[in-house]
């Protein structure tokens, strides 16, 4: 897309919101194609700002004039990254770019509640809007992987995550909360082919009445049980990695326009319909129906629950780990050793988690267990309501404490690493800052946060 065409698709855009939002277009036209500042030879356009604010603003942002200051430091940054970018010839595909785009309005489409509104909101189709902001997320998408790049070497060693714990004072040292190990051996119910039976018939009646001329989309908004149902169970470009192998087949053989026959895959039954291929990715729409859980498959998911725990008590010699890798139906922990992992410690596949981030229903299980002890079968509901049996096995406590070189240093390396990572980037700004021109409006340069970045005069005229 020309420079040109994307400096209209943005003050087009900014417009749009702004006038949604309540802001009349007499006070802002004089405004729309200011450039607030130039970083090298790339203008940023007020229109940019305002296009960001408003696009804050529907996705959920308080109202709030500081967040403008954030924006252009986030944008000057952004330049400043995508011109070294251009130098160290890092890429980003249009196919990347496509993904980001779709999985952006996805959420937005869902926050909004369906496409007709936040098409209703924005003033402009969704078709639309991604042509607008595509530009935007490429760019944002290139600073990202130069940033990864700066850092792609970067690492601590056990000596320097000393150094770092010794330079916290004493009075400041963090407490880590409670943490435990726990285990998990999951007996998911399982239907018979007959009490599928009704399931998949329901997907394929809704297949015929796509094929026999009923629009697509609206019967996935109103039957599919997939996150996509919103978009018409669009779900985007994305390559054969990206889908269970069930899914990839169709999605991969199929031309365009063609429908697949309902199939079964761990999630329920779908089909799907090819949108548009684009070399090893596809765009493809699906409608899923899941099957619901008898008190039938309850009770055979029970049974075998108990008779596992039968045996795993009689015979001391099977270990948890390896029951769990035999015999539990939750993939994620199963070939884990049966540990369940610190949600939001994922990167380093930490299996300590803090008391105040467990499941309720596990903490109340495992709350009476002594260590190294597994529970009799539970009854358990998962966050998606389906329910589940699980023998619980809980590996270790560690009590509250004080942060200490021994007992935390897994979290000490991630946090001496995080501080490292932060000091190599503000260090390479600060360069880079030097080196390039960068100029900015009177209004925006009352920003704290970009104090100094703007170049003297000596600098402007050298450059």
């Amino acid at each position: 897309m020309s420079k040109l065409r994307y400096i209209k698709n943005i003050a087009k855009a900014a417009l749009g919101l702004m006038l949604m939002a309540g802001t009349a277009f007499a006070q802002k036209k004089q405004t729309l194609d200011k450039v607030s500042a130039v970083v090298g030879n790339s203008p940023i356009l007020q229109s940019d700002i305002e296009l960001q604010y408003a696009r804050y603003q529907a996705e959920g942002g308080v109202p709030n004039p500081d967040i403008k200051c954030q924006i252009m430091q986030t944008l000057i940054s952004q330049k400043l990254l995508g011109q070294q970018a251009i130098i160290d010839s890092v890429i980003v595909k249009d196919e990347e770019v496509d993904n980001e785009v779709d999985r952006r309005m996805r959420g937005m489409i869902q926050r909004a509640g369906g496409q007709e509104r936040l098409e209703g909101f924005l003033g402009r189709s969704v078709l639309q809007y991604k042509d607008e902001i595509r530009d935007d997320l490429h760019e944002q998408l290139v600073a990202q992987r130069m940033r990864e790049k700066i850092i792609e070497k970067l690492n601590v060693t056990p000596q320097e995550v000393k150094e770092f714990f010794e330079k916290i004072p004493k009075d400041s040292l963090p407490t880590i909360n409670k943490e435990v190990e726990v285990g998990e051996i999951v007996f998911q119910p399982k239907l018979t082919k007959e009490e599928k039976a009704a399931f998949k018939q329901k997907a394929e009646d809704l297949r015929t009445r796509v094929k026999k001329g009923e629009d697509f989309a609206s019967l996935a908004r109103l039957y599919s049980q997939d996150g996509s149902a919103a978009e018409g169970g669009d779900l985007g470009f994305a390559d054969r990695n990206s889908y269970v192998k069930e899914f990839a087949s169709y999605a991969f053989k199929l031309k365009a326009g063609e429908i697949s026959p309902v199939f079964e895959s761990e999630y329920g039954f779908h089909f799907l319909q090819v949108i548009e291929r684009r070399g090893e990715q596809v765009h493809v729409r699906h409608i899923l129906i899941i099957p619901t859980t008898t008190e039938a498959s309850l009770t055979r998911a029970s049974h075998m629950a108990d008779s596992i725990y039968t045996v795993m008590k009689k015979n001391k010699a099977i270990d948890f780990s390896s029951a769990a890798a035999y015999y539990s139906d939750n993939k994620d922990t199963k070939y884990n050793g049966g540990m369940m992992l610190n949600l939001e410690d994922v990167q380093s596949r930490s299996t300590l988690i803090p008391t105040d981030k467990l499941d309720p229903q596990v903490a109340l299980v495992i709350d009476t267990m002594k260590v190294g002890e597994f529970s009799k079968p539970q009854l358990l509901t998962e966050k998606d309501g389906k329910k589940n049996y699980k023998i619980l096995y809980l590996k270790s406590v560690t009590d509250a404490h004080k942060a200490s070189i021994e007992k935390d240093f897994p979290k000490l390396k991630e946090q001496a690493y995080n501080t490292k990572m932060n000091r190599m980037i503000s260090e390479w700004f600060e360069r880079k800052r030097k080196e390039t021109y960068i100029r900015i409006d009177e209004q925006s340069a009352a920003c704290p946060q970009l104090q100094g970045w703007a170049s003297t005069t000596t600098t402007a005229q050298a450059n």
